[in-house]
C-alpha cells in the first residue's frame, strides 16, 4: 500500500502520531480487520515493531483487539477516532493542568523558585533578551509580561492585531485593571473590530490609529520591559511570526516617549463614528 508522505505527515501532525503508527493505522484502515503480520508487510513497518505499534494505536483509541486467534485488530470509524482522540486529550490535559496547579504548594516549585533567583543575580541586564518564534509563543509571553505588570500597559497593534488580543489577552488585563494598572492600547479601528474595542475599553483605553504616521506592532511593561514584532501580521504565518523581547528601562522609555507624543494624535473610541 502507497501512502503519499506529505498525507503521513499531516496526520502525524494532526493525531499528534509518529511515523510508524500513521502507517500502521492507515494500513488497517484500508483492510478494516487485518493481523499484525498482514500490517507489517502492507505498510513496511519491522515485525518487530508492529506489536508495540498497535498497542500503542489501542490505548489511544484508534483500533480495538478482536478476540480470538490468530489475534486481529479492527479498525475504528475516523469519525469515532476523532471523538475519542478529544476526550482522551482534554482528560489528559485536565489531569497535566491539576498536577502543575498542585505546584504551587509544593517545595518542587521553591527549589526552582530558589534556582532562578540566584541565577537572576549574576545576569547582566543587557543579557535579559531574547527572539521569540510563533504567534503563540508571543502571546505566551506577552501574557506574562501582562501579569507582571505593576504600573502601565502601553500597546501598539494592527486591526486584526485587536481582536487576537482580546481573545488572548482578556484575563490578564482584567487582572491588570484590578491591580490599578494604566493599560493603554492603540490600532486601526474598523467595522470589522469595532465591537472588539469596544470590550476592550472597559479594561483599557482605546484609540484609533488610521490616520495617524505611527504604525507597528509592540507592547511596553512598566517602561522597563519591551516586545516588538518583527514582521508584518497579514504577510506572515502564524508559526512563522517573530518577536523580540527586551528588559531595558533605558529603551523602553524612549520608546514610550515616542508613544506620548503620537497618543495625543490618535483618535479616542468615543468620537469614532465607526458602527
Amino acid at each position: 500500500m502507497i501512502i503519499k508522505e506529505e498525507f503521513l505527515s499531516r496526520l502525524r501532525k494532526i493525531f499528534d502520531l509518529n511515523l510508524y503508527e500513521a502507517k500502521v493505522w492507515t494500513a488497517l484502515l484500508s483492510r478494516g480487520v487485518s493481523t499484525a503480520g498482514e500490517l507489517s508487510n502492507i505498510s513496511d513497518v519491522p515485525r518487530s515493531r508492529t506489536y508495540d505499534i498497535l498497542e500503542s494505536l489501542e490505548k489511544k483509541g484508534f483500533i480495538i483487539m478482536k478476540i480470538g486467534k490468530p489475534i486481529k485488530f479492527v479498525a475504528l470509524k475516523p469519525e469515532e477516532v476523532v471523538e475519542r482522540v478529544k476526550k482522551n486529550l482534554i482528560i489528559i490535559a485536565q489531569e497535566k493542568s491539576k498536577r502543575l496547579e498542585q505546584l504551587k504548594d509544593d517545595e518542587v516549585l521553591d527549589e526552582l523558585t530558589s534556582l532562578y533567583n540566584n541565577g537572576v543575580k549574576f545576569v547582566e541586564p543587557s543579557d535579559l533578551s531574547g527572539s521569540i518564534r510563533g504567534r503563540q509563543n508571543m502571546y505566551n509571553h506577552l501574557d506574562m509580561m501582562i501579569r507582571n505588570a505593576e504600573k502601565s500597559v502601553t500597546i501598539i497593534t494592527t486591526a486584526d492585531g485587536l481582536n487576537r488580543k482580546m481573545e488572548a489577552l482578556m484575563p490578564a488585563f482584567e487582572k491588570a485593571k484590578k491591580r490599578g494598572v494604566m493599560i493603554r492600547i492603540a490600532a486601526p479601528i474598523v467595522p470589522e473590530n469595532i465591537k472588539v474595542a469596544k470590550d476592550l475599553s472597559r479594561v483599557a483605553e482605546i484609540r484609533d490609529t488610521s490616520n495617524a504616521k505611527l504604525h507597528g506592532r509592540f507592547a511596553i511593561i512598566d517602561s522597563e520591559n519591551l516586545m516588538f514584532m518583527l514582521l508584518n501580521d497579514k504577510e506572515v504565518h502564524p508559526n512563522y511570526d517573530v518577536a523580540v523581547w527586551l528588559s531595558t528601562s533605558y529603551f523602553a522609555k524612549a520608546m514610550e516617549k515616542m508613544f506620548e507624543t503620537a497618543w495625543n494624535e490618535f483618535t479616542p473610541l468615543n468620537k469614532l463614528k465607526i458602527k
